[in-house]
């Protein structure tokens, strides 16, 4: 059995054309139901926006015949060769004759899979699961949603980062493109509360074919902060045009609680600040700014990314300036997409807690990955803040996963700090939890997985609502 950890420091001992076995996470690079060459990597790739850029840590497959490819480790086994300098791809391992063995991780690996996610990958080996997917005996699919749809109407549900409504897009907003229902699916399913989200580096990046976002080009002075009033314009037209409630305030959370679906407006990416502090205060003003993502797909004037290559060494000293000045303006600091050092500095700075809006557990981030290790999560718990779970497919085949997935960061940081992070509409791969009109068969995956009603409400929004609460006053 292959070790990640010598593919890591590039002695595998394996000699080549050896037949060898390795368990991984197929990561595809192309569309398509059946594939017959892919990447293998040692951690779930969240979407394909994040396919691994570094070759050191994945193997590149050419399977025997083209199969499907399960959203869970799988084992293969076939021909191991090491590949020459000046390889095309760049890439350094190849599997060749490649043949699935199995789809079920099983301890003692050396794969670094945690106990949570081996429940999402093997449902029948573990019960949470298999309640969570109505196997086991007790309460029935229809005494388990009245259940869900009794604790979410008691909850202030929320979901920490949504691009709901069809607000992305430089066409969309320069065309003033009709949006898409979320007031309706949010009342249908008991969304109370959506921090919904402007992007604020989309004319400087682009998606690759292989369905990655990158950076494109620098900035013109100027732009970036041009595009994001136009773009914090459209998030308040859609809010405007579907009546939703604006929360800014504890006391307009309350209001908003009692009168319908609500956001909360945030910024994917600080970006359109320019270096210049006093357009923070102008957005929170202006726009309701308050949830604030420090950095996004660009390197900005803020800090490093997790996607690209470090430039600051973490969090700058303008990136310090903006969260001790969203401390005092009552604007929740969201350290996704940043670095592990990024956000070490600003846990240091901030007397507020943080957020970490959409990201999942990982025990080895590869690198350029979007997940987070145990101690990055960590420090965002020590702070009293929340981390948010997101669902794509490519990480959770199905409901049932994606709690297990929740369930597992809980084991890291506590019931206190996990929340729901959908990235609605902000994916580039199919999600599980796509549509607000879910929210109760979510709900009821929480309570048949394991979580008493309580806990359950605590991840399905209250976490949220103590840190906004603790922020905006």
């Amino acid at each position: 059995m292959l070790d990640w950890s010598h593919l890591a420091d590039g002695t595998p001992e394996c000699p080549q054309g050896t037949i060898v076995e390795v368990v991984g996470w197929v990561a595809p690079v192309a569309e398509g139901a059946r594939h017959d060459y892919f990447l293998l990597t040692p951690e779930p790739v969240c979407c394909w926006s994040c396919l691994p850029s570094d070759p050191g840590p994945c193997i590149e497959v050419l399977a025997a015949e083209a199969m499907s490819l399960p959203p869970c480790p799988v084992r293969l086994r076939g021909r191991w060769h090491r590949l020459a300098d000046g390889d095309p791809g760049d890439w350094r391992w190849q599997l060749r004759e490649a043949r699935i063995g199995a789809v079920l991780p099983r301890p003692g690996d050396g794969f670094g899979l945690g106990r949570r996610l081996m429940l999402a990958a093997a449902p029948l080996l573990y019960p949470a699961v298999a309640a969570a997917q109505g196997k086991l005996p007790g309460a029935t699919p229809a005494q388990r949603m009245e259940d869900a749809r009794r604790l979410i109407s008691r909850t202030i549900t929320v979901d920490l980062h949504s691009h709901a409504g069809r607000i992305l897009g430089a066409e969309r907003v320069a065309n003033h493109s009709p949006f898409t229902a979320v007031a309706d699916p949010m009342r249908e399913g008991g969304m109370a509360l959506v921090c919904l989200a402007m992007v604020a580096d989309t004319p400087v990046t682009r998606i690759l074919p292989e369905r990655r976002i990158v950076p494109s080009r620098a900035p013109e002075p100027g732009e970036l902060y041009a595009w994001g009033q136009r773009a914090f314009a459209r998030v308040v037209d859609l809010v405007r045009s579907q009546k939703l409630a604006v929360v800014s305030s504890a006391a307009t959370l309350a209001a908003a609680r009692q009168h319908g679906p609500a956001v909360v407006i945030a910024a994917e990416g600080a970006d359109f600040l320019e270096g210049r502090i006093e357009r923070l205060q102008e957005a929170q003003a202006g726009w309701q700014l308050r949830h604030l993502q420090l950095t996004h797909y660009r390197v900005n004037e803020l800090g490093d990314i997790q996607t690209e290559a470090p430039q600051h060494g973490g969090l700058t000293d303008f990136g310090a300036e903006v969260v001790r000045t969203c401390n005092r303006l009552g604007i929740v600091v969201d350290v996704a997409h940043g670095t592990f050092d990024l956000v070490k500095r600003a846990a240091s700075v901030t007397t507020r807690p943080l957020v970490l809006s959409h990201t999942s557990l990982s025990a080895r981030p590869a690198p350029r990955s979007r997940l987070i290790s145990p101690d990055h999560a960590r420090l965002v718990a020590r702070t009293g803040g929340v981390i948010g779970i997101w669902p794509p497919t490519t990480i959770f085949a199905d409901m049932a996963a994606y709690v297990a997935g929740i369930a597992r960061m809980v084991d890291v940081v506590g019931i206190d700090h996990v929340g729901i992070g959908s990235d609605m509409l902000g994916l580039l791969s199919p999600a599980v939890f796509d549509s607000y009109r879910q929210l109760p068969d979510l709900a009821a995956a929480l309570l048949a997985g394991g979580f008493k009603a309580e806990d359950a409400a605590k991840i399905l929004g209250g976490n949220y609502i103590r840190v906004l609460t603790a922020t905006v006053g």
